[in-house]
């Protein structure tokens, strides 16, 4: 059969993946974003604190996904487990790196100010600080969910959710009458969800970032 009859008999299953690619992507980028910008307000003020956040989230990013998803199945076994820490793993570097970038940017003289009125650094950050460094880290949200689109199609290596699975099967199955169609429906749909969630960004960053700051 084409490709297109390919996606009319198996469209029920390759909605089904997406969903799950597109769930444990969004799952992961919600840990990752609450624990980078945990990070970076711990140590954005620190310049060898925030570099040591930045250095040791990047060297997670160099490890080889398969390696990574590889070494933690004999920990926590195969499936949901070791798609969720690795994809949360891989999502922390552009967060961290853009939550220091931005609450290191934010004037001074805003946050002297605020203090000069009598306002406490937990409502110094969360009224101030991290509403203006919120650009840099939407940005690094964007960036990961990007790269956690194409990073969850390997976690089928450990039986994981999503598109990898149709991937997979198709270049186990290479030669025979639908194995270059799974991997172009597999590929394709990874690209969509990617284009959706981006879209989804843009939307969010118009509804939250004043035009002022957007300029």
């Amino acid at each position: 059969m084409n490709f297109w009859e390919y996606l009319v008999n198996r469209h029920q299953q390759l909605l089904t993946d997406a969903y799950q690619h597109a769930s444990v992507v969004f799952q992961c980028m919600v840990v990752a974003t609450a624990l980078g910008v945990l990070i970076g307000v711990v140590t954005y003020r620190s310049e060898w604190a925030g570099n040591l956040a930045t250095t040791t989230t990047a060297t997670i990013l160099t490890v080889p996904a398969l390696a990574l998803i590889g070494l933690l199945i004999p920990l926590v076994g195969l499936g949901v487990p070791p798609t969720v820490i690795a994809l949360t793993l891989y999502g922390l570097l552009p967060v961290v790196r853009n939550a220091i970038v931005g609450l290191r940017g934010v004037d001074p003289a805003l946050v002297d100010a605020a203090t000069g009125i009598g306002m406490s650094r937990p409502a110094r950050l969360l009224r101030i600080e991290l509403p203006l460094a919120w650009p840099p880290i939407l940005t690094g949200i964007r960036v990961s969910t990007q790269m956690l689109m194409g990073i969850a199609a390997i976690a089928a290596y450990a039986s994981g959710p999503g598109l990898g699975n149709v991937i997979f099967r198709g270049l186990a199955s290479l030669g025979s009458a639908n194995a270059l169609n799974q991997v172009l429906a597999g590929t394709l749909g990874i690209i969509i969800l990617a284009l959706l969630f981006d879209a989804a960004y843009v939307l969010i960053g118009r509804l939250t970032i004043p035009r002022g700051i957007r300029a």
